[in-house]
């Protein structure tokens, strides 16, 4: 879908997230600061060491083209939808996974075009593992220095002789999470930090992910991309439309569900659960 990432300039945008990931490494293994941000959300030294290291990187690459970050400075819609294509950036989505030191948070840059991600970078440093995807071009993860190796998502399996893989998150939504699980077929569930989850989803390790309580466009956009791109979807749990960026004020992304395939048992099951209380913003 987009020329405007090239092979060579993809290849400088994976070693710079490699590069922000190195030091972000340094402050994970040392002592380092936390503070409270407005939102009552933890801040870590390593949360705006990467913020200042992928805006220079995007910045560096693309001139002209707007940066968009979890830790910049709000910008106004009014300015925010003349944007055709900026770029999207959570520095560190996982800041309490971090902080637990449990290794389970990435780095993520997105590029999203007329509201859709089409190419979006998700590195998760202590496991040494890269996602990307590219609209038109497909998905590829690589573990460490191994050359990369094109990803897809998995056809849903018989839940009959092989239960469904579903990723939840550690700490949010739990109520709604377990009501949708409740009329789904046969089925395991796997607790995972961060955009981790979307990734597995991605590579065929698991089949769904639905997240049933807020998160910002920051946090899910390079792994969209990258879900997409491997041949899945991340839909509105509402409506069923592919999640979209910078369509409103807030930033604020409706209750979504992450798939491989649409099918009409996890359809039901997500309807039974109330999306209708989905927040859609």
């Amino acid at each position: 879908m987009t020329a405007f990432v090239s092979d060579a300039m993809r290849q400088r945008l994976i070693e710079g997230v490699h590069e922000a990931g190195r030091r972000v490494l340094e402050i994970y293994h040392g002592d380092f600061n936390v503070e409270t941000k407005d939102d009552n959300s933890p801040l870590t030294d390593a949360d705006m060491a990467a913020h200042y290291a992928l805006v220079a990187l995007l910045e560096a690459q693309t001139p002209g083209t707007p940066v968009l970050s979890e830790e910049s400075q709000v910008v106004a819609y009014s300015t925010r939808q003349t944007w055709q294509r900026y770029w999207l950036i959570d520095p560190l989505d996982g800041t309490k996974e971090f902080i637990k030191r449990s290794g389970e948070f990435t780095l993520n840059i997105a590029l999203v075009e007329n509201g859709v991600p089409v190419f979006g970078i998700v590195y998760a440093p202590v496991l040494k593992a890269l996602w990307l995807g590219q609209a038109g071009q497909g998905a590829w993860k690589q573990i460490g220095n191994d050359p990369s190796e094109r990803i897809s998502v998995r056809p849903l399996p018989d839940a009959e002789s092989q239960p469904w893989h579903i990723m939840r998150s550690r700490s949010h939504g739990i109520e709604a999470f377990e009501s949708f699980c409740a009329g789904l077929p046969q089925h395991e569930c796997t607790s995972m930090g961060s955009s981790l989850k979307l990734c597995l989803v991605a590579e065929g390790q698991a089949d769904l992910y639905p997240r049933l309580a807020p998160t910002s466009e920051w946090d899910t956009a390079a792994a969209q991309a990258v879900v997409t791109a491997a041949g899945g979807e991340v839909l509105n749990a509402h409506t069923l439309e592919p999640l979209r960026c910078n369509q409103k004020e807030s930033l604020l992304n409706p209750h979504f569900i992450v798939c491989g395939q649409r099918d009409s048992r996890w359809e039901n099951a997500l309807k039974k659960t109330g999306p209708s209380r989905c927040p859609i913003h």
